[in-house]
C-alpha cells in the first residue's frame, strides 16, 4: 500500500498523510489545522476511489485563501495517481 506524505501550502494544516490502495484511499490524517473538521474529511472518504474525492474537494476555498486543507488534499492526492 503506497503511503504519501505530503506537506500542503497555504493552509494551516501542516502535513496529509494517506494511503492509496487499488485506487481507493485509507487512513487520511492531517496534522493541525481544524481537527474535528479534518478527521470528519478522513472519516468520510476512508475506502473511496481517489480520483472521485480529488474531483469533488478540487477548488475548495476557505476564507479568501486560494485554497483549503481539502483542495490540498486534492492536490496530494492528484500528484499520487
Amino acid at each position: 500500500m503506497p503511503h504519501v506524505s505530503y506537506t500542503p501550502q497555504g493552509v494551516c494544516a501542516v502535513k496529509i498523510d494517506f494511503d492509496i490502495e487499488d485506487g481507493l484511499l485509507h487512513n487520511v490524517q492531517f496534522t493541525n489545522g481544524c481537527n474535528g473538521n479534518l478527521k470528519a474529511i478522513g472519516k468520510l472518504v476512508e475506502g473511496k476511489p481517489a480520483s472521485e474525492i480529488a474531483d469533488i474537494l478540487r477548488g475548495n476555498d476557505c476564507g479568501m485563501r486560494g485554497t483549503s486543507c481539502a483542495d490540498q488534499f486534492a492536490k496530494a492526492i492528484d500528484a499520487n495517481l
